[in-house]
């Protein structure tokens, strides 16, 4: 298993219109192989940052089968004009475990 983890800052005052814009692009992702379950988490201290948490079987379900795929550019078309900037996405993987790559 592999988490995806990109930190969002929404431009201030938009923070409603990106959460009911999640609630769609959540279904695409959803419905992507290789997705296993996300979580977005919206900051205490500064209200317009959040946090996407997205688990995939493999790096490359999410590097190749989401990424350049077609739900990808739907995805963006709903959230990318709610980011300052868009944000870059790490790679995390369970330390002592072997990373499965492939499909």
């Amino acid at each position: 298993m592999i988490l995806d983890v990109a930190t969002l800052d929404i431009i201030p005052g938009q923070e409603a219109a990106f959460e009911t814009a999640f609630m769609e692009a959540k279904k695409i992702l959803t419905s992507m192989p290789g997705c296993i379950s996300h979580d977005l988490q919206r900051c205490l201290e500064q209200p317009n940052r959040y946090i996407l948490f997205v688990r995939w079987q493999t790096l490359e379900h999410h590097t190749v089968g989401f990424l350049q795929s077609f739900q990808y550019q739907q995805w963006c078309r709903l959230l990318q004009h709610f980011c300052d900037p868009f944000p870059p996405t790490l790679h995390y993987a369970p330390v002592g475990r072997k990373i499965y790559r492939g499909f």
